[in-house]
C-alpha cells in the first residue's frame, strides 16, 4: 500500500510502498477514505511522543470501510462505514469497566503506537470495543474531522465542563481544536467568546457563533477584556492551544467555581506550566483534562450533527491529497490558513 513515512524525527517524510496490513483475530483493517491532518501529528513527528517507534507511518483520524476483518471478530463485516477515535480501548481494565475508555489502562493509539492513517489502510485491533459506525448522512470526511479535535471538544465541553445554555465559554486558541468547541457550545446554547491572534480564524469564530471575538495580539490584557465582557469572568475556559500563556489565561478568565478545561496539548518544554494557584484556592477553580472520547459515546455527538444541531464540515478548511501532506506535516506549527486539513487522495 501506499503511505507517508519518516524514518526519523525531524526529518522529511516520504511517500513510499508498505506491506499491506493484515487484522489480528480481534482487529479489522480499514480502507482509509479520508484522514485529518492534526497537530498531534506534528508533535509526533518532532519526537514529542515517547511511543512512536521508527520508521513511522503517522495519522489518527480517520473514516473509512472495512476491508478485512479478524476471525473473533462479532459486530463488523467488510464494507461497513467506519470511523474509530484517536484513542483505543482494551475494554477490560477497571477504567473501561467504570466507562472510560479514553484513559485505558492498555490502550492503543493510531498513529502513535502504531502505523497510522496516512496510507491506504489502516489495522485497528479490538475492534468490537473500539470501532464505530459511520451513518450514511455523514461524509468521509465529515467523520475524518471528527476523530481527535472535534470528538475531543464534544467530551471537553459536554462531559468534562457540563456546559448548558446561557453559561458564558472562553475558547483560547482558534484552530480545529477550538473551532470545534465554539460550534459545539454554541450549539448547546452558551455564550462563547473565541481568542486567538489570527484575525481569519476569529472572523470563522464569529461565523460559527461566538458572542464576542479578542484578538490577543492586539488587546493589551486578554484576561480583562473577557471579564468585562461577561461581567465578572467565564464559567468554563477551554486552552485549545496549549502554551503557557493560553493555559494561564484560561484559568485567570473564570469566575467562582469556574472550570477551566486543557485540552491542547502541553509537550516538550511545555510541560510544566505556571498556572495562578492563588486564584485556583481562593475561587475553588476546577482544572480538568481532557484526552479523546470513548466509542460508545459517539452516537450523541452523531445525532446532534444528523439533527443539524452541529455542522462540522463548516469547519473544513480544505482537502488535500497524500503528497502534499508531506511539506503540511512538517508545517504544522506556524498555523497557516483555517479549519481542518483533510487528506482524501491517495
Amino acid at each position: 500500500m501506499k503511505a507517508l513515512l519518516y524514518e526519523s524525527f525531524q526529518t522529511l517524510p516520504i511517500i513510499t510502498q508498505v506491506p499491506d496490513p493484515a487484522p489480528s483475530p480481534d482487529g479489522v483493517v480499514i480502507a482509509v477514505k479520508a484522514t485529518g491532518l492534526c497537530r498531534s501529528d506534528w508533535h509526533g513527528w518532532m519526537g514529542h511522543d515517547e511511543d512512536i517507534q521508527l520508521p513511522h507511518v503517522p495519522g489518527h483520524e480517520f473514516a473509512g470501510v472495512i476491508a478485512s476483518v479478524g476471525k473473533n471478530v462479532k459486530n463488523w463485516k467488510i464494507g461497513d462505514r467506519v470511523s474509530v477515535p484517536f484513542i483505543c480501548a482494551c475494554g477490560k481494565c477497571p477504567e473501561c469497566a467504570s466507562g472510560n475508555h479514553q484513559v485505558c489502562d492498555d490502550q492503543f493509539q493510531p498513529g502513535f503506537t502504531h502505523w497510522g492513517s496516512f496510507a491506504e489502510y489502516v489495522s485497528i485491533d479490538r475492534a468490537d470495543t473500539n470501532v464505530i459506525l459511520l451513518p450514511e448522512q455523514i461524509s468521509f470526511e465529515t467523520a475524518a474531522s471528527l476523530g481527535c479535535r472535534f470528538a475531543t471538544s464534544f467530551r471537553a465541553v459536554v462531559a468534562q465542563g457540563k456546559l448548558t445554555g446561557g453559561q458564558w465559554m472562553a475558547v483560547h486558541g482558534c484552530g480545529g481544536v477550538g473551532l470545534s468547541a465554539i460550534m459545539i457550545g454554541c450549539a448547546l446554547g452558551a455564550n462563547v467568546i473565541a481568542i486567538d491572534i489570527d484575525e481569519e480564524k476569529l472572523k470563522l469564530a464569529k461565523s460559527i457563533g461566538s458572542i464576542a471575538v479578542i484578538n490577543s495580539a492586539k488587546e493589551k490584557n486578554t484576561v480583562e477584556k473577557i471579564q468585562h465582557i461577561c461581567h465578572g469572568g467565564v464559567h468554563v475556559s477551554i486552552d485549545a492551544l496549549g502554551s503557557i500563556e493560553t493555559c494561564f489565561n484560561s484559568i485567570s478568565s473564570l469566575r467562582k467555581r469556574g472550570k477551566h478545561i486543557q485540552v491542547g496539548l502541553m509537550l516538550a518544554d511545555m510541560k510544566n506550566p505556571k498556572v495562578p494557584m492563588n486564584q485556583i484556592l481562593s475561587k475553588e477553580l476546577e482544572i480538568l483534562g481532557s484526552h479523546g472520547m470513548q466509542a460508545y459515546k459517539y452516537p450523541e455527538m452523531m445525532e446532534m450533527i444528523i439533527q443539524g444541531k452541529m455542522n462540522p464540515e463548516k469547519l473544513i478548511g480544505r482537502f488535500i491529497n497524500l503528497e502534499d501532506a508531506v511539506l503540511e506535516l512538517m508545517e504544522m506549527n506556524k498555523f497557516k490558513g483555517t479549519g481542518i486539513t483533510i487528506i482524501n487522495s491517495f
